[in-house]
């Protein structure tokens, strides 16, 4: 692990206009992004809230993220709420207490993760380091290969494995059913 924190936005800031929190979002992540120069990006997906007004604010900031990925020629890969729950926490229902202590576990932290939002993105970030161990482990082949900037489909190449099985779907629980050929 690198860097991982979680951006405060004065007040004061927030009341300039309607776009100064996008833009600062987008200042930073740009910076992050020259900083460390990331091979790939993963964000939570936008998932349902009971309050409106929050699931619209995490759609716009989540978009100026896309935005800044797309415009740094980063790769980006989403997970749902749930399946980073169940990748890190080993159930999709684990509360934030509950995450912050595993991936305090899981990257040896000498400290939990403060605030709660900084262990989410780290939750987020492990996810999708061992959705790819797994991915690359087993042959399977990249299910987002098709979405890559254009910048990074001619650097792309093709799994070993990958003419060997065959997807077909998912199952009810949302594991990837496979089948494999000779």
């Amino acid at each position: 692990m690198l860097h991982y924190g979680a951006l405060k936005v004065a007040a004061k800031r927030q009341k300039e206009c309607a776009g100064a929190v996008l833009q600062d979002v987008h200042a930073r992540v740009c910076g992050l992004m020259e900083e460390f120069s990331p091979d790939a990006l993963a964000v939570e997906s936008v998932f349902t809230a009971l309050n409106m007004r929050t699931a619209l604010r995490l759609a716009e900031v989540r978009g100026v993220i896309l935005l800044a990925a797309a415009q740094h020629g980063v790769m980006v890969y989403s997970y749902a709420p749930r399946e980073v729950k169940a990748s890190v926490a080993g159930h999709g229902h684990a509360d934030k207490r509950q995450m912050q202590m595993m991936v305090r576990a899981l990257l040896s932290m000498n400290e939990t993760p403060e605030p709660s939002d900084a262990a989410d993105a780290l939750a987020v970030a492990l996810c999708h380091l061992l959705t790819e161990q797994a991915r690359q482990r087993f042959g399977l082949p990249n299910p987002r290969a098709g979405t890559k900037p254009r910048a990074l489909r001619a650097v792309a190449g093709s799994g070993g494995l990958a003419n060997k099985f065959r997807p077909l779907g998912t199952t009810r629980g949302g594991l990837p059913r496979i089948v494999w050929t000779r």
